[in-house]
């Protein structure tokens, strides 16, 4: 939780100032980063608290702990969620930056404070059946931020790819052909330890083998895929794709139930539980701010039609001259310049991928909120979460495919 400690840090660090508007967008993300903390502390302390309060303990019998813990989880995650979506809607529309809600967007972060600090309270006001059906639509929502997820990994990739061919020398094209050999031997060494820990001797366990050698197949499909000669591939993104699809078989099998036979892993569950979470906060909280920074990018699905960036490969954080937008001036008949900035990227996305990821974070915090033995010191374990990693791992599987074989199929369309 380090990088989102420091996010957090940043945010408190700057709202009180005037923001740029290359700050603005990593100050959402440090408040974004800021309600993971938020809403893990009051996981771990806020239970004894919120049984004493009647409109949320409103039962003959009193739950669980684990049932005020995820409550606890799902009421932050649902100011955040509104926080964002209200954001989304007002900046529906904004094309040019001399629209006043331009200035809502990059400023007034003191009130923006103020206002998610109130929805926040405001949401453990709230009777319980608002609580359950935000719990209904945040694993559909949850669905949707891991597609977004998959799909800017898949940005992330090409863009790392073209960068190195782009410099067209010998050290670039061997450190290229390095990292993808070290990433495929990670994969398959990793897949090796997943048939050790998840496969133990004396025990039939099936589904956990055909997880695995579904993992070590697509890996080996992505490379020859990649360098098939009718392909405009890359051993590079291929490389990654399957790194990360072994980790997302791993990050299923491991959540696995602890009494399963073939989770071997079941010792340490505690540990792996906590581990998994952790390094899932910190995927959702790099992709958020990775969708910040490349926003205004064409290689991504944020920026509009009238972005001046549209069809450029410069990254977001460019020199202040581009930042604030390029300048179609003209002239009247009294020689007055008039100008019109255009916005670079589309601030309703924007807010729309920190809403999607708030749902996912509730997901992860109560390991989407399915009822285990021993949940209460195991995070994001159970059958639910294991199909959710694995069907996400098919989804990025299927993805990185159609980027690859989409031009062949549609010569005829633009593929950036």
């Amino acid at each position: 939780m380090s990088c989102c400690g420091l996010c957090g840090c940043g945010l408190c660090t700057t709202v009180a100032g005037s923001l740029t508007k290359r700050s603005a967008r990593l100050a959402y993300c440090g408040l974004f980063a800021f309600s993971l903390i938020v809403a893990w502390i009051l996981r771990e302390v806020a239970a004894p608290l919120m049984k004493k309060i009647p409109w949320i303990n409103d039962f003959s019998h009193t739950p669980s702990t684990e049932w005020f813990q995820t409550d606890a989880v799902l009421r932050v995650s649902l100011g955040n969620f509104l926080f964002f979506t209200i954001l989304a809607l007002v900046m529906i529309g904004i094309k040019t930056q001399n629209d006043i809600r331009d200035g809502w967007h990059h400023g007034g972060w003191i009130v923006k404070m103020i206002c998610w600090s109130l929805l926040i309270i405001l949401m453990f006001f709230l009777p319980n059946p608002v609580i359950s059906v935000y719990e209904l639509l945040s694993k559909f929502g949850s669905g949707l931020f891991l597609l977004v997820q998959v799909i800017i990994l898949l940005d992330f990739t090409h863009a790392w790819n073209d960068a190195w061919v782009a410099k067209d020398e010998q050290f670039w094209y061997i450190a290229l052909l390095l990292v993808s050999i070290v990433c495929y031997i990670a994969t398959y060494a990793f897949s090796g330890l997943l048939f050790y820990w998840f496969n133990p001797s004396g025990n039939d366990c099936s589904l956990n083998v055909f997880f695995i050698v579904m993992t070590m197949i697509l890996a080996f499909a992505f490379a020859v895929l990649a360098l098939h000669p009718k392909i405009n591939g890359s051993l590079l993104p291929a490389s990654v794709i399957s790194v990360y699809c072994a980790y997302l078989c791993y990050s299923g099998l491991s959540s696995e139930p602890r009494d399963y036979k073939c989770n071997g892993l079941h010792s340490h569950s505690k540990a792996v539980s906590t581990g998994t979470l952790i390094i899932g906060l910190l995927t959702t909280t790099l992709s958020v701010v990775y969708s910040a920074v490349r926003a205004g990018s064409s290689t991504t699905f944020l920026s509009p039609p009238s972005s001046p960036r549209g069809g450029s490969q410069r990254p977001l954080l460019a020199p202040k001259d581009e930042e604030e937008g390029q300048k179609d001036e003209h002239k009247d008949k009294d020689g007055k310049k008039e100008e019109a900035r255009p916005v670079s990227y589309s601030y309703t996305f924007f807010h729309l991928i920190f809403a999607l990821a708030s749902m996912y974070s509730a997901m992860l915090l109560t390991g989407w909120t399915s009822s285990t033995k021993d949940s209460e010191q195991l995070i994001d374990v159970g059958w639910p979460s294991v199909w959710v990693r694995i069907c996400t791992e098919w989804v990025t599987a299927g993805l990185y495919v159609w980027s690859l074989v989409a031009p062949l199929i549609f010569p005829d369309r633009e593929f950036s």
